[in-house]
């Protein structure tokens, strides 16, 4: 079996649903598994119809949902069986009275839970999952549908649950083989629910995680992630296009790379899939003949010393400095516990004797961390920050490479840098209006000359 997950942007559309099945019909033989997301921008859509709703614009949330419903009737009833239309519109009726009820609830309440963007987010995927199962039907694959809610299992932490491993795994194994022996098993990403049964999600982008999981939870041989690039890039694309593919890269460079900005992985993708040892594949379900990046637990011996350069932005950083005299303990604990108070994850952290820089992307509390920081130290932030961060497992063995990268950056101010809490990347803070000229600096000093085991150039692929 495989794992295959579909992103929004490869099902947004009847076009895009008729290419997916098509690429899933070639590998049939290896009875893989769908996981989808929402259809196109359907998570953000539901997310502003919760908002307008607890506004109390009645007329306008009534709107949104209505223009919601015909965007996937449209889209699905060109790839849908014709004698399956009428359940179509029966099945898509149900769950649009379901939101539309929800919503007016919301506008009672005037407030929003992480409860009830779980309730409210969960439609995209289960609609999604419901229209792929139907389209490949039409396109002559056995196909059904399974409920992610009643097979990933989590805690309680809404909008960005945990998984309960064991009871996941156990479920998964028992309901997902059967069904893939004569079918094509289609899930719903990103969403999942308590044992009690009340719907949870995995945090936004979580349609690779659920990937992963499953894979994990049924043995698969290979984890297939399907989205709109190549695959991994030595550059972000959206900073500097024309970065090139990179061929293979390991579970710790991927997850590296992932959680400091590379939007064509969920950072927590990697951690199932490494504990099984299952290889993971970045592929583009627009260009399937392209190999995309495989990434696997042993890293392939790479002549260039980076493999990636990642950026993470907005980001905002954190200056604090101690008003004790030197020597004062327990100022980290004091400050750790002010950011734990306020459930913010901290990024970077530099230190001097009395003084902290740190980075944080969630500045939902900061006014409120701010004053509690300066209830035993002056603190101060900047906004409007990057971290780029470059990675690559030759950083642990190469000597001066910090040298090069100051050396390629003259001119460029580092507010903040951090080696050697991680042997695998070198990241650094500059300003956001910076990054564009960093990045391209930094990808013209690191990746002139391409190791071809490892890397093929951008020409080479769009030629």
């Amino acid at each position: 079996m495989i794992v295959m997950k579909f992103g929004g942007t490869s099902v947004e559309s009847a076009a895009a649903i008729e290419r997916v099945a098509r690429i899933v019909h070639a590998r049939q033989e290896r009875r893989p598994v769908v996981v989808v997301s929402a259809m196109g921008k359907t998570t953000n859509r539901l997310l502003a119809i919760a908002q307008t709703a607890i506004a109390g614009r009645r007329e306008d949330y009534l709107t949104q949902i209505h223009d919601l419903r015909d965007y996937h009737s449209r889209e699905a009833r060109p790839v849908v069986p014709l004698a399956q239309r009428a359940e179509l519109d029966r099945t898509l009726d149900e769950h649009f009275q379901e939101l539309t009820e929800l919503a007016k609830g919301l506008a009672i309440l005037g407030e929003l839970t992480p409860r009830s963007i779980d309730a409210i987010s969960s439609y995209g995927e289960r609609l999604s999952s419901y229209i792929v199962t139907l389209a490949f039907r039409h396109y002559g694959m056995s196909a059904q549908r399974l409920d992610a809610r009643a097979l990933i299992v989590t805690g309680a932490q809404h909008t960005h649950a945990i998984p309960d491993y064991p009871e996941t795994y156990a479920r998964l194994a028992a309901a997902v083989p059967p069904v893939a022996q004569h079918s094509v098993a289609v899930m719903g990403g990103f969403i999942a629910a308590t044992r009690d049964g009340v719907t949870t999600t995995l945090g936004r982008g979580g349609s690779d995680f659920t990937a992963s999981i499953v894979g994990a939870g049924i043995g698969a041989e290979e984890i297939q992630i399907w989205t709109d690039v190549d695959g991994m890039l030595t550059a972000d694309p959206t900073i500097l296009p024309g970065g090139h593919r990179v061929k293979t890269i390991s579970f710790a460079e991927a997850a590296e790379l992932a959680y400091f900005g590379a939007k064509v992985l969920h950072p927590a993708t990697v951690v199932p899939a490494m504990e099984k040892n299952i290889p993971v594949l970045i592929l583009n379900s627009r260009r399937p003949d392209v190999s995309g990046t495989r990434i696997t637990a042993a890293a392939v011996p790479c002549g260039n010393v980076v493999k990636s350069i990642a950026c993470k932005r907005p980001i905002t950083l954190v200056n604090i400095h101690s008003t004790r005299m030197l020597m004062a303990h327990g100022f980290l604990r004091q400050i750790f516990e002010v950011f734990e108070r306020f459930e913010t994850p901290v990024d970077m952290v530099a230190t001097s004797e009395v003084s902290v820089s740190l980075t944080i992307d969630n500045t939902r509390h900061v006014d409120s961390i701010l004053a509690g920081l300066r209830e035993f130290a002056e603190a101060d932030v900047e906004h409007d920050q990057a971290i780029v961060c470059l990675v690559g497992e030759n950083i642990r063995y190469t000597p001066g490479v910090a040298r090069r990268v100051f050396m390629a950056l003259d001119g460029i101010n580092i507010r903040m840098i951090s080696q050697g809490a991680s042997l695998l990347n070198l990241s650094f803070v500059v300003a956001g209006a910076d990054l564009r000229r960093t990045v391209e600096s930094l990808h013209g000093a690191f990746f002139a000359q391409l190791d071809p085991n490892v890397f093929e150039r951008y020409e080479a692929v769009h030629a």
